[in-house]
């Protein structure tokens, strides 16, 4: 584990965000592995992840070259765009894959899984 992970990723052993001190959604779920909706499309998800990254080591490199300014915001711009390409494909699994399942069992299952949903739409609407 990097030292930027141990300091921006959950943990889920106590089922804690160390920054907010809430339940992860791992925690309340269940711990946090198995098949989730993006579980079929992991390769390609990981591919697309990999070259947003390099889009971000780009980044970098542009800054470092004191490249100009609209140049780096051009770029930025198209890094933000394909973060939130693979978030509307990540949330668009999750509702055929977890929210249906829940719609299924029907009762409090549904109304939490509707309810997270909610809450990770309103996160990506103010990103």
């Amino acid at each position: 584990m990097t030292t930027t992970q141990a300091r921006t990723e959950p943990d889920h052993a106590s089922g804690t965000d160390p920054h907010a001190g809430t339940p992860t959604t791992a925690a309340a779920h269940g711990n946090g592995h198995g098949p989730h909706g993006y579980s079929a499309q992991k390769d390609a998800h990981l591919k697309r992840l990999r070259r947003i990254e390099g889009q971000i080591r780009g980044l970098q490199r542009m800054v470092d070259e004191d490249v100009y300014c609209i140049d780096v915001l051009t770029q930025v711009s198209a890094s933000t765009k394909a973060l939130q390409s693979f978030a509307l494909s990540l949330l668009e699994e999750h509702l055929r894959h977890c929210v249906a399942a829940a719609a299924e069992q029907g009762g409090v299952e549904l109304d939490a899984k509707v309810a997270e949903a909610s809450a990770a739409i309103g996160r990506l609407l103010r990103s």
